[in-house]
């Protein structure tokens, strides 16, 4: 079992940065794919950012490609999305998810979830 407590949500103006954090525990935490997902009311649950086990590929979501970055942390077991320019459709609850060694950047394929935290972004 992967227990994921997510944090570093909040408001923000258009333009503005947060980051946001995950900490994992319960697995050795470099063999998770650790991946951040968004959901909009009224909006299926989205792939933003990705950053694969045992130093695999990191890949990023269109619509945030150039302003996001997800980055991890072994030592301290955490991952981080960093969201710079943030626009207001990006508003939404931001989740952490992980799996095993896991390569899909679909929702349905991570048994593991953080509890959300809540973006909202004025304009």
């Amino acid at each position: 079992q992967v227990r994921l407590v997510e944090s570093g949500g909040g408001l923000a103006q258009a333009g503005d940065s947060l980051r946001l954090s995950c900490a994992a525990s319960g697995r050795t935490f470099s063999r998770l794919t650790m991946t951040w997902f968004r959901q909009a009311p009224g909006k299926e649950r989205e792939f933003i950012a990705t950053t694969r086990a045992a130093g695999g590929s990191i890949s990023y979501a269109d619509a945030v490609k150039g302003r996001f970055t997800i980055s991890r942390d072994n030592a301290k077991n955490t991952v981080y999305l960093q969201m710079n320019s943030l626009k207001p459709e990006d508003t939404a609850v931001y989740y952490c998810a992980a799996d095993e060694y896991l390569l899909s950047i679909q929702p349905g394929a991570y048994r593991y979830w953080g509890q959300g935290t809540q973006v909202t972004v004025s304009s």
